[in-house]
């Protein structure tokens, strides 16, 4: 299930756009990448102007079968996105692009709904009335129908290759206005509709006290965001907002919301600047305080509220199966912001399973966005521990009856099968080497970072060659059952011993090392395996990671048996979760700081799960790592802040 883009028809493509960009009065348009798999017909023909949307035609009979891409050019700038064409009657196309594209490079809102067929959504809407889109599955994204909403808009489109190219009108920035007091409201003024994204930056921390070089480094109390339009600002907004060589601290204004600090308009807004045919706008926000942004139609405005809870609830039913809902749990005196995918495993072409970043190796991370898009997954979740520096897995993954990796310290796991069935339990493998001389000895762990002194087996799945993890491990080489070899390892990481494809290593560490006489070239061999509790063994697929956090409706939350540590267990943090309910559904939830503050903490998290509803319900990793993704998007965060993870449960949609 890999992806690779054709890099041959991308070069063609773009140098044609190029051609045609020169030719236009309208905004430029560049070409961008991101490879996705295509199981379709792609028929990309390239003509010298771009046609609008609701009059292109095929350029010839080949094209009448559906043509789709993972690029879109979009004024001049390079960003991800998929897209379908569908010729019809009359010379008319039907252009599809994915609901995740179209918020993240577009801005467009998504609306509740309960037709997953017909999806409402605003864009500086008349009188904020909803357009609704028809919807389409296809290759792991949902696509909606924008052929009327881009005529409207006055969008031109064109299709080259992999590339779906749309120009939009070009826009002006007019004006820059507040609420007084306090700034936690920006409007900006527009002359006419045009695509928005925000990006979030990195936390700033103040200068350095120069009369005391041994203090301590202040904390970061702001934090850059960046709001992007496609327009040209009007040239007084870039005089007004010219960053000083040495810019000021903010001052403080007290607001009214829960009291956050909120800076005063003089100092929020710290520059204006075009660049590339677009508007930047940076601030400079309370760590407390994120943007929520809004279109208006009529005058067309983009309004840019800084609070300390951000998030729109919403409920929408994305697809049969398959809902998306955020909201805002309150619990004691804290809200806490939940983003969470509902899925009914029952439905009919709906399935679960483990992914991880490399199908050939253990060793690896990557965003969870991309190791989603490259499995073709509707949606996905970060699963297991890892260890960052090395990338090795430190937990269950079981797939397809498959051990990948093996659990470690009986930690939390869920287990399934496909008819919709669930198991949460701590886990621990019991696997053991049965020799034809009588030898009968633990084997500790299977494929796994978590190094102990003891046996440990590594089989193809870990990749084509083992590079030892300790000192002085002895390697002994298994293939049809037999030990046809034997090694010595010297310094931890500096040779690798090949796994063969028809067998496995098996590495003693510390005293393990005592029964190597024992283990004669030519010895028969068999492993022995089982789980605790017995009933993982009825369930094809695992992710293990910990701790659990309710069984049967009661919180069994134990971290420390486990074995967590106590800063881990102290910890206030970004969580992932998954859990089961009464009605049946699986829950996966990405759970972000409460309103003001940090995130919630291990016992937070489980009375939070327990809220939603959850019978039975684990903590995945959570942090930096949690990721919640949705064709082609995340919900919960924005990529950049993102960290890459190991492994993942994915939700996969079959045609019907």
């Amino acid at each position: 299930m890999k992806n690779y883009c054709q890099r041959k028809n991308q070069n063609l493509a773009a140098k044609s756009l190029k051609h045609n960009v020169l030719q236009m009065l309208v905004s430029p348009i560049t070409v961008i990448s991101l490879c996705l798999s295509v199981t379709y017909a792609t028929n990309a023909q390239q003509s010298s102007n771009l046609s609008q949307a609701n009059t292109q035609r095929p350029a010839s009979p080949t094209s009448v079968r559906l043509s789709s891409g993972s690029q879109i050019s979009l004024n001049g700038r390079n960003l991800p996105g998929a897209w379908l064409q569908q010729p019809g009657g009359a010379n008319q196309v039907t252009t599809f692009i994915s609901d995740g594209a179209l918020r993240q490079l577009i801005g467009v809102d998504l609306l509740n709904s309960n037709n997953p067929a017909r999806q409402p959504l605003v864009w500086f809407s008349p009188n904020n009335q909803p357009s609704v889109l028809t919807t389409r599955l296809q290759g792991g994204y949902r696509y909606l129908d924008i052929t009327n909403f881009a005529r409207t808009a006055g969008w031109q489109m064109q299709t080259q290759g992999n590339t779906l190219a749309i120009a939009t009108p070009r826009a002006q920035v007019r004006n820059i206005r507040f609420n007084q007091p306090p700034a936690t409201r920006i409007v900006f003024d527009l002359d006419r509709p045009t695509p928005w994204q925000v990006r979030q930056g990195q936390p700033i921390r103040p200068p350095a006290d120069p009369t005391n070089p041994d203090a301590k480094p202040p904390a970061a109390t702001l934090r850059e965001w960046t709001i992007v339009l496609d327009g040209i600002a009007d040239p007084a907004l870039i005089q007004r907002y010219t960053p000083l060589p040495v810019a000021p601290a903010p001052t403080l204004e007290q607001n009214p919301l829960k009291q956050m600090p909120t800076p005063t308009s003089e100092a929020l807004v710290t520059q204006v600047e075009v660049v590339n045919n677009q508007t930047l706008i940076r601030l400079n926000v309370p760590l407390a305080l994120s943007p929520r942004v809004t279109t208006i139609n009529n005058p067309d405005r983009l309004i840019v509220d800084l609070r300390p809870d951000p998030l729109e609830a919403r409920d929408i039913s994305w697809a049969n199966g398959i809902r998306w809902r955020q909201q805002y749990l309150n619990l004691n005196t804290d809200r806490f912001p939940v983003v969470l995918l509902e899925i009914n495993p029952r439905t009919v072409g709906v399935t679960l399973k483990p992914i991880i970043t490399n199908s050939d190796t253990l060793v690896g991370t990557a965003p969870i966005l991309q190791t989603a898009q490259r499995y073709l997954a509707v949606g996905a979740i970060n699963g297991g521990y890892f260890n960052r520096n090395n990338r090795y897995p430190l937990g269950a993954i079981r797939l397809d009856n498959r051990w990948l990796s093996s659990p470690i310290l009986n930690r939390g796991a869920i287990a399934w099968n496909n008819a919709g069935q669930f198991y949460f339990g701590r886990l621990s493998l019991q696997e053991t080497l049965v020799t034809s001389n009588g030898l009968r000895s633990p084997i500790l762990f299977l494929n796994s970072g978590y190094v102990q002194s003891g046996i440990a087996r590594y089989t193809p799945a870990w990749g084509q060659t083992y590079t030892p993890l300790t000192d002085n491990e002895r390697i002994f080489l298994v293939q049809n059952n037999k030990i046809s070899n034997q090694f010595t390892g010297d310094k931890a990481g500096q040779s690798s011993f090949p796994i063969p494809r028809d067998g496995y290593l098996l590495t003693l560490r510390g005293n393990a090392s005592a029964i190597t006489s024992q283990l004669p070239i030519g010895t028969d061999v068999q492993i022995t395996s089982t789980t605790t509790p017995a009933d993982f063994n009825r369930y094809p697929n695992i992710i293990g990671a910990g701790p659990l956090l309710i069984q049967n409706s009661q919180i069994v939350l134990n971290a420390e048996s486990e074995q967590f540590s106590k800063a881990f267990i102290a910890e206030r943090a970004v969580r992932s979760g998954i859990c089961t309910t009464s009605n049946n559904t699986l829950l996966i939830t990405a759970t972000h700081n409460r309103a003001g503050g940090p995130g919630p903490t291990l016992a937070e998290h489980a009375q939070l799960m327990k809220l939603l509803g959850c019978v039975n319900a684990l903590n995945l990793d959570g942090g930096s790592s949690t990721s919640l993704y949705l064709s082609g998007q995340l919900l919960d965060r924005y990529p950049n802040t993102a960290a890459r993870v190991h492994n993942g449960i994915g939700i996969f949609l079959r045609p019907r």
